[in-house]
């Protein structure tokens, strides 16, 4: 991969990530919670968003060990007795990071779409892996956050849906979820194929909702 669609290709995720994690703090704050924002969470600088272990450490091993990258960012703190309905709030802060993504992978189609209908670039031209880069991670991350798995942001929509001891127990979850999504990865085949049914649905969508023709591809080349 050349400098500039390598540099370009970490901008647009880090910024994926980082709009990710402040549009949960935009949402908290507005429903209520200012914790977030109080942390210094609400703002697109990445340097707050970032954790030792889920953004460098495990990232950097699962690319030596397996060959491909999962991670995160620092969870943003909610404080659900500071919002009003706790548990709808907190499904609409955790609903609000994977459409923060979506929006985002709608946006650098569109732009990409632009582009290529304009004759602007050709589908050899460099801007365009950058931009197909920047669907596809928005899109990976919000189908992965919307797996429905503690902590994951999809499980805050499951819990609003659940009540007593159901809910509880679902919760519980939690303590054991990043063991659970990195044994899903490495060891359930059917887990990474329906991730990758979403990502390549979702994918799809975005190409036909921006227009993009045919003959450009909204995901970069995978080798």
């Amino acid at each position: 991969m050349d400098p500039f669609t390598l540099i370009g290709g970490i901008i647009i995720v880090v910024f994926g990530i980082t709009t990710h994690e402040a549009a949960h703090a935009y949402v908290a704050d507005r429903l209520g919670d200012p914790t977030a924002r109080m942390m210094g969470r609400l703002t697109l600088n990445p340097l707050p968003h970032i954790d030792l272990y889920q953004t460098i450490i495990i990232p950097l091993v699962m690319f030596f060990t397996v060959g491909w990258v999962f991670g995160g960012a620092k969870p943003v703190p909610v404080q659900l007795h500071r919002m009003r309905n706790p548990m709808r709030s907190m499904a609409y802060v955790a609903i609000a990071g994977p459409a923060s993504n979506f929006l985002q992978a709608l946006l650098w189609g569109a732009i990409l779409s632009l582009f290529i209908h304009t004759g602007m670039w050709t589908p050899e031209s460099k801007g365009v892996v950058v931009l197909q880069i920047g669907i596809f991670a928005n899109v990976l991350l919000m189908v992965f956050n919307l797996m429905p798995i503690p902590p994951l942001d999809g499980s805050r929509v499951v819990m609003y849906f659940l009540s007593g001891e159901a809910r509880r127990s679902y919760m519980n979850m939690e303590r054991y979820g990043i063991m659970i999504l990195i044994g899903l990865l490495l060891f359930v085949p059917g887990f990474r194929e329906l991730l990758w049914f979403g990502i390549v649905y979702a994918g799809k969508l975005v190409a036909i909702l921006v227009q993009l023709p045919d003959y450009v591809s909204w995901a970069p080349p995978l080798r």
